[in-house]
């Protein structure tokens, strides 16, 4: 069986005077280990992007998490505060990169800032400062050089009573990482909740009524993925998924030379 190719979205980030096409080294172990695909880079090229070319080559997309917010504008939300970090070149590629990952069916998971792309994508509206909200905690990342300690298991999450987080796990909660400021202040009606923290933000969803798998988290499953049954249980579904477009794929052509040999 081939391994399925995995796309992941890069950002644009700046090394010294120059921009450069990037991704963290943590999703692309994941979509390897975790999912056992071959993970590829694709470069965000914004509105240059050839997304029908792009997508024939992969098997499915992980959107990965990112200090850049979502600019504000792309859900009507209000100006971001100075200094907030953005990458319009990411929104111009991933936006609309989704709508077409969805027509196809092809496997889809979103970490993160990719959670918040897909409801954005899907019409849905962000919490710029989910903090700030009454009645929610703060989800941010705790001040510390020690990574461990960034990515340590800080709340629990509820799953939906009939979801794929609890068919995938046998279990109806679990305690999750938290390092993010966005939030999901309106959830997309194309969109259903998976999960919910103990503020009542959702950190999880599945893409109602998707031709394929097409779910993603809040939270940073890829961190440390195999010390973690929900994280392994979450990249082996998206995996499996990936491995089953690869094979269908695959036997699209042999079809056609069959039916094309029997017809002589």
């Amino acid at each position: 069986m081939l391994q399925a190719i995995i796309g992941i979205p890069c950002d644009i980030k700046m090394v010294g005077p120059l921009p450069f096409h990037a991704a963290g080294e943590k999703y692309i172990a994941a979509a390897a280990g975790g999912a056992g695909g071959v993970p590829v880079l694709l470069p965000a090229l914004g509105d240059k992007t050839a997304l029908k070319d792009v997508l024939e080559l992969v098997d499915g997309v992980l959107l990965p998490g990112s200090l850049s917010n979502v600019e504000p504008h792309r859900y009507g939300g209000a100006p971001s505060r100075p200094g907030t970090m953005h990458d319009p070149m990411r929104d111009a590629t991933t936006l609309p990169l989704i709508q077409q990952v969805l027509e196809q069916g092809i496997p889809l998971l979103g970490i993160c800032r990719g959670f918040q792309e897909i409801n954005v994508a899907m019409g849905g509206e962000l919490y710029q400062h989910v903090q700030e909200e009454e009645g929610k905690r703060d989800h941010r990342e705790p001040d510390t050089p020690d990574v461990d300690a960034m990515y340590a298991l800080s709340h629990s999450v509820r799953f939906a009573d009939d979801g794929l987080l609890r068919q995938w796990t046998g279990q109806d909660s679990a305690m999750v990482n938290s390092l993010h400021q966005q939030g999901i202040k309106r959830l997309s009606d194309r969109l259903i909740c998976e999960a919910v923290a103990d503020d009542g933000l959702v950190e999880a969803y599945r893409v109602r009524d998707a031709k394929g798998f097409a779910f993603a988290v809040q939270w940073h499953p890829e961190w440390k993925y195999w010390d973690n049954p929900l994280s392994m249980a979450i990249f082996k579904a998206f995996g499996d998924a990936c491995r089953q477009r690869r094979n269908q794929r695959q036997r699209g052509p042999q079809l056609t030379e069959t039916l094309c040999h029997h017809s002589e």
